[in-house]
C-alpha cells in the first residue's frame, strides 16, 4: 500500500486525534493537526445506559472498554486507508455528555455509580439552588446531583473529595490532571462571564448553604480552562489505558476536556453571537450564542458557554431520537419478516422520504419521544405515546412526520420563551445522525425554529470531529507561544473556509403545520402527565 501525504502526516504525529463519549457511540476522530477539516481516520464503538436502582448510569469499566475498541478502530482505519499505523499525536482531545456526577474520595476511588445528565431524582435540589443562586439550575447539572445526594444525607457524602463530569474523569485518568473546559464546567456550576471561572459569588452562597456537610466547592471542582490552553500531557498509565498494546507513548499534549454541547458549537462553527446550533441524538440540545444577558430566568433555558467561555442560552431536552429509533427498529423487523429484509439506514431513508409525503400538520397524529422524564414538558418520568383522534389522516407520511415532529416538539417549547426575549439568530446549524438523510430532518427543524437551517459536509463526525479540532487549536496555540486568534476566528479561516454548506429556508407551509401540531402537542402533554402517573414501569 503507498503511503499518501495524510500518511506522511500521521507518520510525523501532525495530527490531532478527538474521542467523544456520546450517548449511544462512543467516537474517535483524527484530524490533520494543520488542516483539520480533513478527517484521516475513524473508529467507533457501541453502547447504551442502563437504568439501576431507579438511576440511569454506564459502567465505568464500558468507558475504558469503549475507549480501547473506538481507538483500535481508528488505528485500522488509518492502516487501511494510509497504510500507516498511528504511533503518535500532535495532540489529543476528550469529549463527552455533560452534565451528572462522578463523586470519587481521597483515594480517587469512585463512591457511587456514575448519575447522568438524564436523571430527574433531582427536583428538590434543582429548586432549592435556583432560589439561592438566581440562577436557573436545570435537573441535570452536577451540583445539583450533588445537593441532592446532601439533601438526602446519602451515605457517601462524607467522604467526596472531587466531582467531575464523564469527559473530565477520562482525562483525568489519561493524564492525571482534576480540570475541564469552560463549556462543560459551565454545566457544572453557573460560570462569571467576565473571569470565565465559577462565579465566586455563587461558590460563596453555596458553600454557606453546605456548611458541615461537604469540602469548601472550589476544592470539589476541577480546575476551569479555556480553549487554547494547555490541559496536562498523556502520562504512562494513561497511554496503557489508551492503547493496552503499548505502541502509544506518553507525553502527547491534552487540550481542556469538553462537554457535547461545546464540540457540538465547534463542529457546526457556531461559537460566535447570533450563532447556534441543534445537535440530536438520544437527547436534542439546542444552543444560541448570546449578544446580551437574558431579561429573567426560565426553567426551560440554562446558561452555559462556548469553549472560549462566551455566554450561550440553552434548550435541553433528554429524550431526542431513541422512540424514532425504536420504531424504525420494529419496522426493519416487519420486512425482515415478510422476508424483504432491509438494513437500518435503508428504514431511515424510507421513512423520512414517506414523511415529505405527510400533511403539514401530521394530519392530526401527535407522537411524544418521552422514554426519560422531560423537564421543559414537566414530566418526572417519560412514557413515550403514539396519539390521534377517530377523524385524524393515519397515513404512513403522516405518522413519519409526527415521529419526526415529536422530536423536535420539546425543544420548539423552549426555543420559542428564546424567541419571546427578543434573542436575534441568523442562522441554525444541525448536526448529529439524524441529519444524514439529506434535506428532510433539516427542513422540519427549519420549520420548527422558523429559522434557516444549515448542515455541513462535517455534521455527521460530530462531536468527535468537535473536539479533535479544539486539541487542533490548541496545539497550534502552544507552537505560536501566544494565541494566535480567538477560536470563531480560528475556525472561519482555518477549518470552514472551504466548507460545504447545505442551508434550507423554513418553508410557510411547514411552519404553520408545525405551528398546529406543537399546539396539540403542548395540550396532549396532560395525557402524558396521565400515563406517568396510571402506567407504572416495569
Amino acid at each position: 500500500m503507498t503511503q499518501d501525504a495524510s500518511g506522511q502526516a500521521i507518520l510525523d504525529g501532525r495530527t490531532a486525534l478527538g474521542i467523544e463519549f456520546g450517548s449511544t457511540r462512543i467516537k474517535a476522530c483524527l484530524v490533520d493537526a494543520d488542516d483539520p477539516s480533513t478527517v484521516l481516520a475513524v473508529g467507533g464503538y457501541e453502547w447504551e445506559n442502563q437504568y439501576r436502582d431507579k438511576l440511569w448510569t454506564y459502567a465505568l469499566d464500558d468507558v475504558w472498554t469503549g475507549l480501547q475498541t473506538a481507538f483500535a478502530d481508528l488505528v485500522a482505519d488509518a492502516e487501511r486507508r494510509h497504510g500507516v499505523r498511528p504511533t503518535t499525536f500532535g495532540a489529543i482531545g476528550v469529549s463527552a455528555m455533560m452534565h451528572g456526577y462522578l463523586a470519587f474520595d481521597e483515594a480517587g476511588e469512585l463512591l457511587v455509580p456514575f448519575r447522568t445528565w438524564r436523571n430527574t431524582n433531582t427536583g428538590p435540589a434543582a429548586a432549592e439552588l435556583t432560589e439561592l443562586l438566581g440562577v436557573n439550575i436545570p435537573l441535570r447539572w452536577s451540583i445539583a446531583h450533588l445537593h441532592q445526594a446532601v439533601i438526602d444525607a446519602e451515605a457517601h457524602v462524607p467522604d467526596v473529595r472531587s466531582v467531575t463530569t464523564l469527559a473530565g474523569y477520562v482525562h483525568w485518568r489519561l493524564t492525571g490532571e482534576k480540570v475541564l473546559g469552560v463549556g462543560d464546567a459551565s454545566g457544572m456550576f453557573p460560570i462569571d462571564s467576565a473571569t470565565r471561572d465559577y462565579d465566586a459569588e455563587l461558590v460563596s452562597r453555596y458553600d454557606t448553604l453546605a456548611a458541615g456537610r461537604i469540602p469548601a466547592l472550589a476544592d470539589l471542582l476541577p480546575r476551569v480552562l479555556v480553549a487554547g490552553e494547555a490541559a496536562g500531557e498523556l502520562t504512562a498509565e494513561g497511554a496503557a489505558l489508551l492503547d493496552p498494546t503499548g505502541t502509544v507513548a506518553a507525553g502527547i499534549p491534552f487540550c481542556a476536556p469538553e462537554g457535547d454541547a461545546g464540540t457540538g458549537m465547534v463542529a457546526t462553527n457556531a461559537v460566535a453571537p447570533r450563532t447556534g446550533n441543534v445537535s440530536a441524538g438520544t437527547s436534542i440540545f439546542a444552543m444560541v450564542v448570546l449578544e446580551r444577558p437574558l431579561q429573567s430566568v426560565h426553567h426551560e433555558l440554562d446558561l452555559v458557554t462556548t469553549p472560549s467561555g462566551d455566554a450561550v442560552a440553552m434548550v435541553h431536552c433528554n429524550n431526542g431520537a431513541s422512540e424514532l429509533g425504536a420504531w424504525a427498529a420494529l419496522f426493519g423487523r416487519f420486512a425482515a419478516a415478510a422476508g424483504v429484509p432491509v438494513d437500518s439506514d435503508a428504514v431511515f431513508d424510507a421513512l423520512f422520504r414517506e414523511a415529505l409525503s405527510g400533511d403539514a400538520d401530521a394530519g392530526g397524529l401527535l407522537a411524544y419521544n418521552h422514554l426519560a422524564g422531560e423537564p421543559i414538558a414537566g414530566l418526572d418520568e417519560g412514557r413515550p405515546l403514539f396519539v390521534r383522534t377517530p377523524d385524524s389522516a393515519f397515513t404512513l407520511g403522516n405518522f413519519a412526520r409526527a415521529q419526526l415532529y415529536g422530536v423536535f416538539g420539546t425543544l420548539a417549547l423552549g426555543m420559542r420563551v428564546l424567541d419571546a426575549e427578543g434573542v436575534g439568530l441568523d442562522r441554525m446549524f444541525a448536526h448529529g445522525g439524524l441529519f444524514r438523510t439529506a434535506g428532510v430532518a433539516q427542513r422540519f427543524l427549519a420549520a420548527a425554529l422558523d429559522a434557516p437551517v444549515a448542515v455541513g459536509d462535517t455534521a455527521s463526525e460530530g462531536g468527535a470531529w468537535g473536539i479533535a479540532v479544539l486539541a487542533a487549536y490548541t496545539r497550534a496555540i502552544q507552537d505560536a507561544g501566544r494565541p494566535a486568534s480567538g477560536l470563531p476566528e480560528y475556525l472561519d479561516r482555518t477549518v470552514f473556509a472551504g466548507a460545504a454548506i447545505d442551508v434550507a429556508d423554513p418553508e410557510p407551509a411547514d411552519v404553520a403545520g408545525f405551528t398546529a401540531y406543537l399546539d396539540r402537542y403542548r395540550a396532549g402533554l396532560a395525557v402524558e402527565a396521565a400515563a406517568v402517573t396510571a402506567l407504572p414501569g416495569r
